[in-house]
């Protein structure tokens, strides 16, 4: 068997508000989705690691407020009167590919409107490589919060979930051999369970504590560079 893993991409995410794990590193995250429409400056920065569920919270927040859920490449001198008429949700908001007079542009007309903007990001706006002063100063005035890496009981919980998304119903036995031999961190979960899904189907294997063993064996090695 090779020492190879292709990562499946199988199963949609389960982005609803009934499947967010709130804990102790997301809990002030969701307080502050809460309180909207009263956030200062009428925007929320939400930041935190890879993976961490920022992309969730903002579909949360689309639900609840019948935004709208962009990429920032999205926000252009065009597109920017049409995003202004509405709440908007700009996903990893520090992706590098920023048309930054838009940007101001957008924040300004939002507010002049009286629309809310949600942005995610995995650094906070003072980190982010900002040319424009006029941008860098309202960015850095809105409410900010940081989502944390999982601690034991989210990281477990978030194992579930992502098994759930995939259709795998697995045992707890797996989760608890899991959650403290992994890296702790989202992103690790979520290549985790993509690899060991790949695994079980290529070998077409039930998925046990020594299936889910080797795939992080396997997925140790190729970080090392074997």
């Amino acid at each position: 068997m090779s020492d190879q893993l292709t990562l499946s991409l199988a199963g949609d995410p389960a982005y609803g508000a009934e499947d967010f794990l709130v804990a102790a590193p997301n809990a002030q995250a969701m307080d502050w989705l809460n309180r909207w429409p009263d956030w200062p400056g009428n925007g929320l920065l939400v930041h935190g690691p890879s993976g961490c569920g920022k992309t969730h919270i903002a579909h949360i927040w689309q639900a609840k407020t019948g935004a709208r859920l962009i990429q920032r490449r999205a926000v252009t001198t065009d597109s920017v009167p049409a995003l202004a008429s509405s709440d908007i949700a700009i996903d990893d908001c520090d992706d590098d590919q920023c048309d930054e007079g838009a940007l101001l542009h957008l924040y300004n007309l939002m507010r002049e409107h009286g629309h809310s903007l949600l942005l995610t990001a995995q650094r906070p706006a003072s980190r982010w490589p900002i040319a424009l002063p006029d941008l860098a100063s309202r960015l850095r005035a809105l409410a900010a919060v940081e989502v944390r890496e999982p601690d034991d009981a989210l990281l477990s919980a978030v194992l579930v979930k992502l098994f759930q998304d995939r259709q795998l119903h697995v045992g707890e036995e797996i989760v608890k051999f899991l959650t403290v031999r992994m890296d702790r961190s989202f992103a690790t979960a979520n290549s985790l369970v993509a690899a060991i899904d790949q695994l079980a189907l290529s070998g077409k294997q039930r998925i046990t504590v020594p299936l889910a063993a080797e795939t992080l064996r396997r997925l140790n090695k190729q970080d090392r560079g074997d």
